[in-house]
């Protein structure tokens, strides 16, 4: 499968020409798009029509029913009509040669013309998908190139729903290979997949309402969706809410849970979640997000509900987002949220009583400070917060966890995957959704008991926090590692360390001395 990413994505990047970033991404995804809803619908077509046969209908019944969109909507399946079709579009890669006295067209005209049929038969998809195709700056040529070799990869023949599958793959691996391209831009759409599942896996979610008030290209529902996946669980089990401030990022978003196979709402358009919550009324039992740091220029309402804990400050949105996340939680409901380091103990702009506040309401479940470098987009170090509205033993854990908060210092967890970006691994971060689990005693914990790790994790007590000024850094609390003892008495060492120093001390003084000779005998 990495082959074939990385064969789609040369043959991807040689159309980018004269287009700026955004352009030539919107161009890749929407291709991606129309070959997902095209294959979805082939598969479904011949499912139909075995089932049809099978029922003893001749091919001319056949016939008269296989063209039923209901037989397609109610499956899931966008109905996609004749000349949007990839097989028809694939045909006429070269452009279609001109007709009954008409101009022929570009293949860039008919993948619009496309675009536009498949938003006019599905109201769901109306005004996501690009329409650009046919632009001066995009070579016509090789964008034919491209749907040849889209039309020869190996999607098909992969089991039912497979080859769905591996295009959502290609869909969430282009969206990584945009966001590294686009560095800081990227990172408003995209958030790393390793970061996301933390808090996946931390929190569970398994049923009841998702919500992300700031869901960019909509990776905390995919990783949600794979996590019902891979513990059998039901995906219709949970409904999506989410909000996106920028036009260009909703759509992907829209396109992204469409070929992930998820209905979700991310509201008639797109808005800003400050001015206009698109959401109001919507009580949600997970949420997951990773709000843009420390925005300055905001929608700011002194008289807005929604800060109940304290007015934020009007140079950074930070604690707006944390209480904005905190009001739309249901009872009973849990919250993770990626932020800045500085959220944790800042006491600008009122942001230390908002923080106090937090502690003392008990909504503060679980702090986790992640590695640096995490993020190519920035180097601003981050942690994430986790927020329960219960922390008493019942159905979110067996144990009581009233009045405690659990803290997680992974800073020196993960690996560098390149010079400028480091990754957490799955031991990396099943060690932080296991240790919060055996905290809080959720059935997942699988008999593992919580005990605290000197450098690494701390269950400490409300007045522990109080006594460090709500302070919320892990590293505040955790300690430093015990260093394992390896047998030598500390005297011994601290001898045999300066005599091993003073013996490369004078190493380097005789080899600078003999520099010092060799140059002298240099004649200028």
């Amino acid at each position: 499968m990495k082959e074939l990413k990385d064969t789609l994505w040369k043959a991807a990047d040689k159309l980018r020409g004269s287009m700026d970033a955004s352009q030539y991404k919107d161009v890749i995804l929407g291709l991606v798009f129309l070959k997902y809803v095209s294959d979805a619908f082939t598969e479904r077509r011949t499912q139909l029509r075995e089932e049809l046969a099978a029922d003893g209908m001749t091919d001319e019944q056949i016939g008269l029913l296989i063209d039923d969109i209901d037989e397609y909507i109610g499956h899931g399946v966008f109905w996609v009509p004749e000349h949007a079709r990839w097989e028809y579009l694939a045909d006429n890669a070269k452009g279609l040669h001109a007709l009954n006295g008409q101009a022929p067209k570009s293949i860039g005209e008919l993948i619009d013309a496309a675009m536009d049929e498949i938003m006019a038969a599905n109201p769901t998809l109306a005004g996501t998908l690009p329409r650009i195709f046919n632009r001066d700056n995009i070579d016509q040529r090789r964008l034919g190139e491209l749907i040849d070799l889209f039309n020869t990869a190996q999607f098909t023949g992969q089991g039912p729903g497979r080859a769905r599958d591996l295009l959502g793959e290609v869909y969430e691996y282009f969206l990584e290979k945009f966001a590294r391209a686009e560095g800081k831009r990227g990172g408003e759409f995209y958030t790393p997949a390793g970061v996301v599942r933390v808090l996946v896996e931390v929190l569970e979610p398994t049923s009841g309402r998702v919500y992300d008030p700031c869901c960019g290209s909509g990776g905390m529902f995919v990783q949600t969706e794979k996590f019902l996946d891979a513990h059998n669980e039901d995906r219709t089990a949970i409904s999506v809410y989410g909000q996106e401030l920028n036009e260009r990022t909703w759509r992907m978003a829209k396109m992204n849970l469409a070929i992930h196979g998820l209905n979700a709402n991310l509201a008639p358009r797109w808005g800003d979640t400050f001015a206009r919550d698109q959401h109001p009324d919507m009580q949600a039992d997970y949420i997951m997000a990773n709000p843009p740091f420390n925005i300055k220029d905001w929608a700011r309402n002194e008289e807005d509900p929604r800060w109940r804990y304290g007015v934020p400050p009007k140079n950074n949105a930070n604690y707006a987002w944390i209480q904005h996340i905190i009001s739309k939680l249901a009872p009973g409901g849990s919250a993770g949220v990626v932020m800045a380091n500085g959220s944790m103990s800042s006491n600008s702009g009122g942001e230390g009583k908002i923080r106090a506040e937090l502690v003392e309401a008990d909504l503060v479940s679980c702090m986790v400070a992640l590695p640096t470098q995490l993020f190519r987009s920035t180097g601003i170090p981050v942690c994430v917060w986790f927020f329960a509205k219960d922390k008493t033993a019942g159905e979110n854990g067996s144990i009581d966890r009233t009045g405690q908060v659990l803290f997680i210092d992974a800073r020196n967890l993960g690996h560098m995957i390149d010079r400028a970006e480091r990754a957490l691994s799955d031991e990396d971060i099943a060690k932080i959704a296991d240790t919060f689990h055996a905290w809080r005693g959720t059935p997942s914990a699988e008999g593992k008991t919580y005990e605290n790790e000197a450098g690494f994790c701390y269950s400490a007590t409300l007045d522990e926090i109080k006594d460090a000024d709500y302070a919320l850094t892990p590293g505040r609390y955790v300690g430093a590692a015990e260093i394992e003892d390896d047998g030598e008495p500390i005297n011994e060492k601290i001898a045999r360390l300066k005599k091993e120093l003073f013996e490369q001390f004078d190493e380097s003084e005789r080899l600078a001395a003999i520099v010092r000779e060799q140059l002298g005998r240099i004649d200028v």
